[in-house]
């Protein structure tokens, strides 16, 4: 049995350490925009391929939040690692992967830098709601939507690609 004067020592030295320790923890964590009661949040994995002399594919479990206006799209490995971390809000776009981070003057141009080729990150929102909002060169198939599953086809510009999503809300 321990006695009173070890017991309050032990809770000094443990409340001594317990500042350091969130500390610590706080630099663990990635910082996050807030977002308004209109923010969304989607999670499952995309497919994107780009078709050519030399076909692409970018493949990754994501998680969507916020809206068109400011959000985040985070990208994992199949392993679950991050790949990358994507974040929007009204003329600010930015990508972290890793310990770099970029900034962009647009969401189309932080896209294009993390898969290769433009995709319509602002439509997808509308999309995942069910909502087949027109971007030009891209024709949205919702018939799936209910399942959990859409897709979109680019033909201009040149060359196609494919964006297959698997998704929960």
């Amino acid at each position: 049995m321990t006695s009173p004067a070890s017991r309050r020592q032990a809770c000094l030295a443990l409340a001594a350490f317990t500042p350091i320790f969130i500390a610590g923890c706080q630099g663990i964590s990635r910082a996050r925009p807030t977002f308004d009661a209109k923010s969304e949040f989607w999670s499952g994995r995309l497919a994107l391929q780009v078709d050519g002399s030399d076909t692409q594919s970018f493949s990754a479990t994501f998680e969507l939040r916020g809206r068109a206006e400011a959000g985040e799209l985070a990208l994992f490995s199949p392993l679950g690692s991050t790949l990358a971390l994507l974040q929007w809000s009204p003329g600010n776009a930015t990508l972290r992967n890793g310990d770099e981070q970029r900034s962009f003057g647009s969401l189309d141009a932080l896209a294009a830098q993390v898969t290769g080729t433009a995709i319509p990150i602002a439509a997808l929102f509308d999309w995942l709601a069910g909502t087949p909002t027109p971007v030009p060169g891209w024709q949205p198939d919702l018939r799936q939507h209910g399942e959990g599953r859409i897709s979109a086809r680019r033909t201009d510009p040149l060359p196609t690609a494919t964006l297959r999503v698997v998704f929960e809300r």
